[in-house]
């Protein structure tokens, strides 16, 4: 199957930058586009505590990648795609 979507990283002319992450895809609902969820620890000083947080990030899913829900996926940062996205599905890493 030939990627013909414009908006790949490495078929198209989408070049990325900045943050590199990876999370579990909790939605595929959309078209081209999934939601990321990524779970991290922050340091709260005045408690001496860590806080688990996590945050859900619109990215744009590319046809040669086609990630689905439950996958595990790595995103990068990119130019703004549209008002919500900003990041963009690289690869599936299981």
């Amino acid at each position: 199957m030939e990627c013909t979507d414009i908006r790949c990283p490495e078929h198209g002319s989408l070049s990325t930058r900045g943050m590199h992450m990876e999370g579990i895809v909790v939605s595929s609902k959309a078209k081209k586009t999934v939601i990321v969820e990524i779970d991290y620890t922050r340091y709260i000083y005045k408690y001496e505590r860590y806080l688990r947080k996590r945050s859900r990030i619109p990215a744009h899913n590319p046809d040669c990648i086609g990630a689905k829900e439950g996958n595990v996926v790595r995103i990068a940062e990119t130019r703004r795609l549209s008002k919500t996205k900003s990041f963009v599905v690289t690869g599936i890493v299981r």
